[in-house]
């Protein structure tokens, strides 16, 4: 009977502060998450896939909440080719750039699957959309596919961390 009071109280002072601890650790941990909150900024992509004489054939929107050097990447499926992209923007003192990595699978009838990859640094200013052609600019896949990024900063009326995504299909 003793070694079990002895043991049931080993087991609650340990409990005890263990919840202290708990307690203590939520604090700093809701001023970190507050911080990164103030950091953070919304990534708004629109993905378009255009067809013969520049009709939108499919288009895509999302707008992520992120982190300053967190990826924020978009997926896009097609028949024959697959495209990745990932955009990571980084807030500097001396200018703010966009990384914005672009990787392409495509299958090709005469030589099989291929794949293609690219990586560009992009100035970014706030509020200002960037262009990105995965593809590359011509219109050598049949189609093309464009993707416009506009980075801006956190605020109250855009704080979510995933704010919408719509797809629409012409």
């Amino acid at each position: 009977m003793t070694r079990s009071f002895c043991l049931f109280g080993a087991f609650f002072i340990i409990t005890a502060s263990l919840n202290i601890y708990a307690q203590d650790s939520r604090g700093e941990l809701g001023e970190m998450v507050s911080g990164l909150r103030r950091r953070a900024v919304v990534v708004d992509i629109d993905a378009r896939v255009l067809g013969e004489e520049h009709a939108v054939v499919w288009n895509e929107t999302h707008s992520k909440t992120a982190i300053p050097g967190s990826p924020v990447g978009i997926k896009l499926v097609g028949s024959n080719v697959v495209v990745e992209a990932q955009f990571t923007p980084f807030i500097r003192r001396h200018g703010n750039v966009l990384v914005a990595h672009g990787q392409i699978w495509y299958n090709d009838p005469d030589k099989g699957m291929s794949y293609y990859t690219s990586i560009q640094t992009i100035p970014l200013e706030f509020g200002e959309p960037i262009l990105f052609f995965p593809l590359g600019s011509s219109n050598q896949f049949g189609s093309s596919i464009e993707i416009i990024i506009t980075v801006t900063r956190n605020t109250a009326e855009n704080s979510a961390e995933e704010t919408s995504s719509k797809t629409e299909h012409d």
